[in-house]
């Protein structure tokens, strides 16, 4: 059995929100009731233990207490209530040029985040070219680093970090600010320190890249720990919470434009930017009901109504899928499918039919967009509809593909179809 080497008891932090704004209400209220100030409970009573050699992704929505709890970790902030034990060297990359001071240069700063970490001078000095190699930017290390680049912080910062020897390492989302090179490198880095058996514990919006690098993912929301297991499943919690604040979002922008609209009808006058626009988009499945969730082949449809408040002509309508990032992994629209629209006046529906949706397991959004005939865009409707779209397990990633394997020997050889792949098991063995 693995040991633990973060072990978190009951955890709570609080923060005070004053609503002075200046130091001299602060002095009139002094001594006053509570009425000028609330409490503000970032982390409630978490308690878990993260054993040796084990990827840990902190997942959740903005504002869940993700980094709160990376920085009680860390030791940066200090628990309300509760206890953090750690065993082990630990390096912390949470925010962008912590323990950079910026009137030295990269070189000084090298040695003086170095030894926050706990390496000594001669240590630092078995370790300073690997690490000038490996953030790339040489030509500037003597430059005072107030005059770096953001990507250039992470660069250097990442470099000390993962050369110090950590047996725990702790990482924010700062790793989004490096260019793709970069990023490749630091994840070629992660995963030798995840071949080394190394604990690493980050926060990160990927969803993607916690299914790939964690082990185990902890998913937060207002402070309390709603799941806590193998990444699948787990973000599988998050992403109906996700689903759950689009709805949320796309029920207000309907509040909004119903106003608009009603607004305008009383004063006789026409919506501002809303002659033509996206009314409603539906998924549906094959027999024409709405759906949510589907399993990967399933036939889908997306039904976006447009409605206009005079007589249009040559308007382009278009759908898509979105990941829950906002990441666009397909989209077509009717100009491009050779459909041209009739004119029309109120309301027109457009059905898009896909038939065996090869998208792969995860959550997914679907947007309407309505665009005149020069390919100026007169509205859109973001996240106007969840899908889940659900699969054997045998691949991860945004697309799926109909994958088997081969292997071979000196005795022989054979092929093995991908898992829950009927079809390639038929083809791959009656050859």
């Amino acid at each position: 059995m693995s040991t633990p080497v973060i072990r978190i008891d009951d955890l709570s932090k609080r923060f005070v929100i004053r609503k002075e704004k200046s130091l001299k209400e602060r002095l009139v209220n002094f001594g006053r009731s509570n009425t000028h100030k609330d409490d503000f409970w970032a982390l409630r009573n978490v308690s878990m233990e993260i054993e040796s050699g084990s990827t840990v992704g902190l997942v959740g929505p903005n504002g869940s207490g993700k980094s709160t709890l990376l920085k009680m970790i860390g030791g940066i902030l200090q628990p309300t209530t509760g206890t953090v034990s750690l065993r082990g060297r630990l390096a912390a990359l949470l925010e962008l040029g912590a323990g950079f001071h910026p009137d030295l240069t990269g070189r000084e700063n090298v040695y003086l985040n170095a030894s926050i970490l706990g390496l000594s001078r001669e240590q630092t000095d078995g370790y300073f070219d690997a690490i000038v190699d490996f953030s790339g930017i040489e030509k500037f290390i003597d430059t005072q680093v107030k005059f770096y680049s953001s990507g250039m912080y992470v660069r250097l910062a990442f470099a000390v970090a993962v050369h110090v020897d950590p047996d725990i390492l702790l990482v924010d989302e700062v790793l989004a600010v490096g260019d793709e090179p970069f990023q490749r490198k630091c994840m070629d880095r992660i995963r030798q320190f995840q071949h080394d058996g190394r604990t690493i514990v980050f926060v990160s919006h990927s969803l993607d890249q916690v299914a790939d690098l964690c082990d185990r993912a902890v998913v937060l929301e207002h402070g309390h720990v709603i799941a806590d297991g193998e990444p699948r499943e787990a973000l599988r919690t998050l992403r109906t919470e996700f689903d759950q604040i689009r709805q949320d979002d796309v029920q207000r922008e309907q509040s909004r434009r119903e106003e608009q609209r009603e607004s305008a009808d009383r004063d006789g006058t026409e919506p501002v930017a809303d002659r033509v626009l996206v009314r409603s988009v539906a998924i549906l499945d094959r027999d024409g009901r709405p759906v949510t969730s589907v399993d990967q082949g399933d036939d889908v449809s997306i039904r976006v109504t447009v409605e206009s408040t005079g007589l249009v002509s040559g308007i382009v309508v278009g759908t898509g899928f979105d990941t829950v990032l906002g990441v666009n992994v397909y989209g077509t629209n009717t100009d491009l499918l050779g459909s041209r629209l009739p004119d029309f006046s109120g309301e027109l529906s457009v059905d898009f039919h896909f038939s065996d949706v090869h998208l792969g397991e995860g959550a997914y959004t679907v947007h309407g967009a309505v665009a005149a005939e020069s390919g100026a865009e007169l509205h859109r409707l973001r996240d106007a509809g969840s899908l889940h779209v659900q699969t054997d397990g045998s691949a991860i990633g945004v697309t799926w593909l109909d994958a088997r394997t081969t292997w071979s020997t000196e005795t022989g050889s054979a092929s093995q179809p991908a898992r829950g792949s009927a079809r390639t098991a038929l083809g791959a063995f009656d050859d």
